[in-house]
């Protein structure tokens, strides 16, 4: 299986993705647990569909140290009893979000209530742009069809 575009290859794609990694790097180096940021993105990615991002995503969780349970119970994180209640604020912020389409006013007063009360403003903040960000990634490779699979930790710096 082959991209649509290869967006490696591409040198207007480069420069929109040198953008977006940037962000990226400002969020991965926001007081935002690396983990929840890892959790959030699986879960944004099993949403869209994003084989690409959800390879990434649990590969480098996984090489970071993330337990092969929690990773497997991401997609079912309600009935989970392996998240802490601020990763569980920070999953359903993420689903609601992520499915902004599906709810008419956008994410519930109470979902970014619950979330507040486990982050402070900053935290809140990257939550917002990394949600943002790993949803703007998932498009790009659902659009493209980005095949999954061959993804190793660290290829990309």
């Amino acid at each position: 299986m082959e991209a649509r575009l290869n967006l490696f290859a591409n040198p207007l794609a480069g420069k929109v993705f040198k953008h977006l990694n940037s962000a990226g790097k400002a969020l991965l180096d926001s007081t935002l647990p690396h983990a929840t940021q890892e959790l959030v993105k699986i879960r944004a990615s099993q949403i869209n569909g994003c084989g690409f991002c959800t390879d990434m995503h649990t590969k480098d969780a996984a090489h970071a140290g993330e337990s092969a349970q929690r990773l497997h119970l991401v997609a079912t994180w309600r009935e989970a009893t392996v998240f802490t209640d601020a990763e569980r604020a920070a999953l359903e912020l993420a689903e609601q979000a992520t499915r902004i389409a599906d709810a008419a006013g956008g994410v519930p007063d109470e979902v970014w209530e619950n979330a507040a009360k486990h982050y402070d403003e900053d935290q809140l903040a990257a939550l917002v742009g990394l949600i943002a960000l790993i949803n703007a990634y998932n498009r790009v490779n659902v659009i493209v069809q980005q095949p999954a699979g061959d993804y190793q930790p660290g290829m990309f710096g």
